[in-house]
C-alpha cells in the first residue's frame, strides 16, 4: 500500500536509487534495495522481502528489468497480489497484479534530451491516476538536478497529487553510485523517516541536511574584495581568529561538519550561508 520510483541515472548506469512512501510503518525496511553496478528495486503491495535479492541477482547476471520481473511473478503463486519496479543497465520496467487494492497501476521509462535516466514508477491503494503523472512529470522535469533530490521531487509530486489514499506515515530515499558518499562507500544516501504524519516533508528536511553535510562545494566564490573583509569578520566575531583565513574558515567548518565543502576556490555557497547564520 505505497507508492514509489526507482530510477537510474546515465545509461551506464551511474546511479541507482528508489524513493518511497506509505501508510505505513517503517517502509524503508521492507520496500527498496540497490546495488552498485546492478540497479535498484521496489517490492510493494504484500511485497515479498526476498525479491529484492532475486531481483538484483538477475540483473547481476544481465538480464533486462522487463525478463526480471517476468521470471520471479512467474514463481509466485501470489504474484498478482504484487507490486513492484526494477531498473537496471538495461532497462526499467513495472509490474502491478491485478488482485492489487484499486487504485494500482505504474509506468516506466527514459529521459529525453540528453537525459539519460531511466525509471520505473508504482503505486497502489493511491486517489488516482494522477498520482503516476505527476510523479513522472516531477522526474522528467527535475533532469539537471542531482539525481537525489530528482527522486524525491517525484515522490513529493506524487504526495501533492494525493499520494496513498489512506494518509501518511512513512518515506525513505535510498541510492548508491561510485565512490560516492562518507567514505566514498558508494551509498549516495540512506535516509528514513519510519513514523511521521507528515513523513514526505520531514524526509525532505533531512535530505536537504544530508546534502549540507555531505555534499561537494557548490556555488563558489573567490575569497577576495568585500566578500574576503566579510568572512574574516565572520570568524573574528565567533572566536576563529589568530590564523590565516583559510585555516579559520576550515577549523569553524570542520567544528560545524561542513568540512566535504571546503574547496581551495574559495567559499562554498551553503559554507557562506551557514556562517551568515552563525553570526
Amino acid at each position: 500500500m505505497t507508492f514509489s520510483i526507482v530510477a537510474r541515472e546515465g545509461r551506464e548506469g551511474r546511479a541507482f536509487g528508489v524513493a518511497v512512501a506509505s501508510k505505513f510503518l517503517a517502509v524503508g525496511g521492507v520496500v527498496p534495495a540497490a546495488r552498485l553496478g546492478t540497479g535498484a528495486i521496489a517490492t510493494q503491495s504484500y511485497a515479498r522481502v526476498s525479491f529484492k535479492a532475486d531481483l538484483l541477482s538477475h540483473l547481476a547476471r544481465g538480464n533486462s528489468a522487463s525478463r526480471a520481473l517476468a521470471a520471479v511473478t512467474a514463481d509466485d503463486l501470489e504474484a498478482m497480489k504484487r507490486q513492484g519496479g526494477g531498473v537496471g543497465s538495461k532497462d526499467a520496467a513495472t509490474f502491478t497484479g491485478s488482485g492489487c487494492h484499486p487504485w494500482a497501476g505504474g509506468t516506466s521509462g527514459e529521459g529525453s534530451n540528453g537525459d539519460d535516466s531511466a525509471y520505473a514508477i508504482q503505486g497502489n491503494v493511491l486517489t488516482g491516476p494522477e498520482v503516476i503523472a505527476e510523479m513522472e512529470r516531477a522526474f522528467l522535469d527535475s533532469a539537471g538536478q542531482s539525481f537525489t533530490r530528482r527522486l524525491l521531487a517525484s515522490l513529493m509530486a506524487g504526495d501533492a497529487a494525493g499520494g496513498d489514499s489512506r494518509g501518511r506515515q512513512s518515506a525513505a530515499l535510498y541510492a548508491v553510485a561510485p565512490k560516492a558518499g562518507y567514505d566514498r562507500s558508494g551509498v549516495l544516501a540512506d535516509l528514513r523517516v519510519d513514523d511521521n504524519s507528515d513523513a514526505i516533508n520531514e524526509l525532505a528536511r533531512i535530505h536537504d541536511l544530508h546534502e549540507l553535510y555531505f555534499g561537494a562545494p557548490e556555488d563558489v566564490q573567490p575569497l577576495i574584495g568585500d566578500l574576503e573583509l566579510e568572512v574574516r569578520s565572520r570568524l573574528d566575531g565567533l572566536g576563529y581568529r589568530g590564523r590565516p583565513l583559510a585555516d579559520d574558515l576550515a577549523l569553524w567548518a570542520g567544528e560545524a561538519n561542513l568540512e566535504t565543502r571546503l574547496t581551495r576556490d574559495g567559499i562554498d555557497g551553503r559554507v557562506l550561508e551557514e556562517l551568515r547564520k552563525a553570526g
